[in-house]
């Protein structure tokens, strides 16, 4: 296991140290909240309504946008090729570099969620519960771009490829995400029935997702 905290460890401290991934995945989620108010216009009441659904969308798009960085230094500088043939396995390989882009991207875009929720005047009562459906939410988000990022590997304008691939996959985390939040703003739908099977979608992907990406990898360098 001290294999796989070091290999955590560094992809969070290369990912720190780049920054760019991180600012880019920020960025566009400003960006993306920060326009969408002046283009519906001053109704207050119809921004409350579609906040939920546009912070959740406009977050996996911005988890998107770094998804290919999972694996792609490595593979480019030839690192990742001696980490495969390596002691650890894998999966656990992948795992780590899963968590390393949860914790650099998921974690900081959930957090900030609730500021750009003032924005778009979404009910304060729903600030927790954003976060943390979107904590849960982007584990997933994390552990099923790794499949993406593992078979665009290496591919040419792969980031299209990525897209087409991954955001089917994100479709059933939209859904149980938003469901969770607006559970709690409008009712009388259960927020613990959404809220739990994200929670089951998260937790499957982080156990299938390492074993579905690590054998894409194999096949990259067979």
């Amino acid at each position: 296991m001290s294999g796989f905290k070091s290999l955590v460890a560094r992809d969070i401290r290369l990912a720190l140290r780049e920054g760019g991934a991180i600012g880019t995945a920020l960025g566009f989620y400003l960006i993306v909240i920060a326009i969408l108010p002046l283009g519906l216009g001053p109704d207050l009441n119809l921004l409350a309504r579609i906040a939920p659904g546009v912070l959740w969308v406009a977050l996996l798009l911005s988890a998107l946008l770094s998804l290919d960085r999972i694996f792609l230094n490595d593979f480019e500088d030839g690192s990742l090729e001696v980490m495969i043939i390596g002691p650890l396995p894998l999966e656990l390989i992948v795992a780590a570099k899963s968590i390393a882009h949860w914790i650099t991207t998921g974690v900081p875009l959930a957090l900030i969620a609730p500021v750009l929720g003032l924005l778009l005047n979404l009910d304060i009562n729903a600030f927790g519960v954003l976060v943390l459906t979107m904590l849960v939410g982007t584990l997933g988000v994390s552990f099923i771009g790794a499949i993406g990022a593992a078979l665009t590997l290496g591919l040419g304008r792969g980031g299209l490829l990525l897209s087409l691939i991954i955001l089917p996959l994100y479709v059933p985390i939209l859904i149980f995400g938003v469901g969770s939040v607006m559970a709690v703003i409008v009712g009388p739908s259960s927020f613990t029935a959404s809220f739990m099977i994200l929670c089951a979608i998260s937790l499957a992907a982080i156990v299938l997702a390492p074993w579905a990406a690590g054998a894409a990898l194999r096949m990259k360098f067979q």
